[in-house]
């Protein structure tokens, strides 16, 4: 019971207001000074993370196969999306400095069976960052063993001056294709960008994989990468491009239909005859194309 009564008494004296006016107002300048030093060394501890921001990357995606300690050839193709957004928090200097390349933004596809995919995308933030978001956070794809094929390499170039012949070497002659099967089986042939060369000149250009519709054909990797065209001849040749006319068809037979290819010709010929040639005609007595009797 005394213990009791005492813990009554020594609430109703916290309770009083002139016991808790002295209470609060002893050693007042210590305690406002211990509040003052508490205040700062937050401010100072959090003044950087209340300073951070968010920003946005586009970040490709990279694939990751190891399967079979990485010595089984595959390849990834029609990654659906090929890169990811990601939302990163940090500093504005160090945000500015990054890039999205600076990003890591990796789809494992290890152990994955060949075919169509759909599998988790692992973002890495660099140092000083954090990762806020991602969208999507997963990736479509498909898997396939990786092919190489050798292909000629056909040689495209700007079109010559009409007064000219020109004649052209690259090399190397061949280039190897790889990449997925189902796509390098697309690539109908190999060409070089197209080059405008003076006469006796060289330069490097690189190699475009076309399919059969002459469209170029992405996600496969030629080896090399560029080749050299050099044009041999050193000089100027007597040329003259002239139009190609059908003779006259027999009487007893009428043309319905028309078609010459090529229209013109490129000639080769002394300076005078090239002053008088016009046009050149074709050897047959009879027109091509349809023909009936009237």
């Amino acid at each position: 019971m005394r213990a009791g009564s005492d813990l009554a008494a020594q609430l109703r004296r916290w309770l009083d207001p002139r016991h808790a006016w002295t209470r609060g107002t002893h050693n007042l300048g210590l305690k406002m000074l211990a509040l003052g030093v508490s205040l700062t060394l937050w401010v100072v501890a959090t003044t950087d993370r209340r300073a951070n921001v968010e920003q946005g990357f586009n970040v490709p995606v990279s694939v990751r196969d190891t399967t079979g300690s990485g010595e089984e050839k595959r390849a990834t193709s029609d990654l659906s999306p090929a890169s990811v957004r990601v939302t990163l928090w940090g500093s504005p200097d160090r945000l500015r400095e990054l890039q999205p390349e600076n990003i890591e933004a990796v789809v494992d596809v290890t152990g994955v069976p060949e075919g169509s995919f759909t599998q988790p995308v692992t973002v890495t933030a660099p140092s000083g960052t954090e990762v806020r978001r991602q969208t999507p956070a997963r990736v479509q794809g498909f898997l396939d063993t990786q092919v190489t094929r050798t292909l000629p390499v056909t040689l495209s170039v700007a079109s010559p001056p009409e007064a000219s012949v020109p004649r052209y070497v690259v090399s190397p002659a061949e280039a190897q294709v790889s990449g997925p099967g189902r796509v390098v089986s697309t690539v109908t042939r190999v060409v070089t960008s197209p080059a405008a060369l003076s006469a006796g000149a060289e330069r490097e250009v690189p190699l475009v994989a076309l399919d059969g519709a002459g469209l170029p054909v992405g996600g496969v990797k030629a080896t090399p990468s560029t080749v050299t065209v050099r044009r041999l001849d050193t000089g100027e040749l007597p040329v003259k491009t002239v139009r190609v006319v059908l003779n006259d068809p027999p009487a007893t037979l009428r043309v319905t239909s028309v078609s010459v290819q090529p229209s013109t010709v490129r000639v080769v010929a002394a300076p005078e005859l090239l002053g008088r040639l016009r046009e050149v005609g074709e050897p047959s007595r009879t027109a091509p194309g349809r023909t009936r009797r009237p």
